[in-house]
């Protein structure tokens, strides 16, 4: 079946959303948010369209959110002209807006509402876990899982082990998400220091994470936002939750953004084994 966009209420104005029903659906559904930095991307781009075709396409209807970017300085990474933005908690807010809407909609795709996950790539997955952990904390209906692509999770980037410095210099990488490279792309989302981010703009260094939803990381091999990936991966063992975590080989980061690359099928069924099996 052929997606549909449609608008519906957000906490921050009328929020776009495109919905990508299951041929033959599963039961699950997916509440899905791209990446970009904060300040880039779409649901049009590889990683929202392309993405949320192959989850609707093995039976998980999936929810992509059109959430309100972050600002643009000309001559950034995310643009060559300024454009004004909003800073978090906007989109923070809008992903788990259209959380609540996918519950209240999931029987119209073949979903329980209760079978309804959350999940995102890159700043998309920082995105899906804030917004989990906000529901944590506020004791509300939770995700029946998130899946995380190669998540940004610490405003303040963990050290890359040597290994890993290693692979990324022999493939030309070292600054792609260096510290002062994510510190940047923070304090732009934050409208402020990397120290005043909290629990729900930077997972990562959240405590306390009993309760968190049932979770499947799968992270970028060349890709110094591994470090992230892994490290919340850990505090989430310790906490006891339900996690997976994985490294996709031979990938670097975005690899859901190349739907022709090897890399991108095996995660997409990663994540789908989970959510239909959870």
């Amino acid at each position: 079946m052929d997606p549909r966009d449609t608008t519906i209420e957000g906490p921050h104005g009328p929020l776009g959303v495109r919905v990508y029903p299951a041929d033959r659906p599963s039961g699950s559904a997916l509440v899905w948010a791209h990446g970009g930095g904060f300040a880039a991307g779409s649901v049009d781009m590889p990683e929202g369209d392309a993405v949320a075709r192959a989850f609707a396409a093995r039976g998980v209807p999936t929810v992509s959110v059109d959430y309100r970017l972050a600002p643009v300085v000309a001559g950034s990474r995310w643009g060559d002209e300024d454009r004004a933005g909003v800073h978090y908690p906007v989109a923070s807010e809008e992903v788990g807006a259209a959380f609540a809407w996918a519950r209240a909609h999931a029987a119209e795709w073949g979903a329980d509402p209760g079978s309804v996950a959350l999940g995102g790539a890159s700043a998309g997955a920082n995105l899906a876990a804030g917004a989990a952990l906000r529901l944590v904390r506020a004791g509300a209906a939770l995700p029946a899982h998130l899946v995380l692509a190669y998540p940004t999770l610490h405003a303040i980037q963990p050290a890359v082990p040597a290994d890993l410095t290693d692979a990324l210099a022999a493939a030309g990488l070292t600054e792609q998400f260096s510290p002062a490279v994510v510190r940047a792309m923070y304090e732009n989302y934050l409208g402020g220091s990397a120290e005043s981010a909290d629990e729900i703009a930077a997972p990562g260094t959240a405590g306390g994470l009993a309760g968190f939803p049932a979770t499947t990381i799968v992270a970028s091999d060349v890709d110094e936002l591994r470090v992230s990936a892994a490290a919340f991966a850990a505090a989430l063992e310790a906490a006891g939750a339900d996690v997976a975590y994985c490294v996709e080989p031979g990938t670097r980061h975005g690899h859901l953004n190349r739907p022709d690359e090897p890399g991108f099928t095996p995660t997409i069924d990663t994540f789908v084994r989970r959510l239909t099996t959870s």
